[in-house]
């Protein structure tokens, strides 16, 4: 059987056409900020230009990344967040997942998944999006954290991440359930779990003041400990920070590096940094006005490709 693996050295992307505030995903994104005071296409400029330098930093590190033009109509606000919609797996499945956001499900592109299904080994295509009529909703890697080698799905439960169907989902790809409850710093459930936790091969960076249920925090903290990661704790201000809101990734010479942004690497303190150095390299780029706008950061903007070469 072939070795299943935590992280890929091929990440596809998509270059916005028409970033900016999403009135619909605001309504449980508390990451969100709509700052009037530039104009739309001053934040669409600008946003393309965080995307091509994080875009470049990816590549001058050996990281095979597959850049998806978004489309100019219809408007899609959120489409630089690829990572919630699809999936792509080692064992050739593609996942494609219901969306809270109406106007988030707009991008859903068959276009993308014949490209990458042309270029990689694909068996299968489970399609979940018809949840959406009965208004259920689980958000790919946004609202899951996957353990491969391990077999397990982390997820903290919120509107965008129902209980009952990520009981169906781990059916269906044969991982085993780890749901709990995470709340911010105002009580509020927290939307996704990529901003609190990030999985690597050997740590997991999690904000474990955001598990008020003691039961919680211990059933995390011996799945870690079962599993060999490593805990790297941050505080509920780094995690605002995104700081939680990480990929680790590696090249095809087998180095690895956790990618984040440039506001969630200036928010680890040296300790931090020291334990997550022990384990990987870092790779940070600024997309303030990304983060700033869309409430999401780093991790989101990559759907990671399992896919067996084609």
């Amino acid at each position: 059987m072939a070795k299943i693996f935590q992280t890929t050295d091929t990440i596809m992307m998509v270059r916005p056409a028409n970033f900016g505030f999403n009135e619909q995903t605001a309504a449980n994104n508390a990451f969100q900020t709509n700052d009037t005071s530039r104009e739309a296409s001053e934040v669409q400029q600008l946003a393309v230009q965080e995307f091509d330098g994080f875009v470049e930093k990816l590549r001058d590190a050996g990281v095979r990344v597959l850049v998806m033009e978004d489309t100019t109509e219809p408007v899609k606000a959120d489409a630089i967040f690829p990572n919630n919609w699809v999936t792509f797996h080692q064992d050739g499945r593609i996942i494609t997942y219901p969306m809270y956001a109406p106007v988030r499900r707009l991008e859903r592109r068959e276009d993308i998944l014949e490209h990458i299904g042309a270029q990689f080994a694909y068996s299968d295509r489970v399609r979940l999006e018809d949840y959406e009529r009965e208004n259920r909703f689980l958000e790919g890697t946004g609202s899951m954290i996957l353990d491969r080698p391990n077999k397990i799905v982390y997820a903290c439960l919120s509107p965008r991440t129902e209980k009952e169907l990520l009981a169906e989902y781990c059916a269906i790809i044969g991982y085993e359930m780890v749901a709990f409850t995470a709340l911010d710093g105002h009580g509020q459930e927290i939307y996704h779990t990529n901003v609190m936790m990030a999985l690597g091969e050997a740590f997991v960076v999690i904000c474990l003041d955001t598990l008020r249920d003691p039961s919680d925090r211990r059933m995390l903290m011996n799945k870690f400990a079962a599993t060999g990661k490593e805990v790297i704790e941050i505080t509920l201000d780094q995690m605002v920070h995104f700081a939680g809101n990480m990929l680790q990734v590696r090249n095809p010479g087998g180095d690895t590096f956790l990618v984040m942004s440039e506001q969630a690497f200036k928010s680890l303190t040296p300790a931090q940094i020291v334990l997550i150095e022990k384990h990987t390299n870092i790779l940070y780029s600024p997309i303030p006005t990304i983060e700033t706008y869309g409430g999401g950061s780093a991790r989101c903007m990559m759907a990671e490709v399992f896919l067996p070469e084609g």
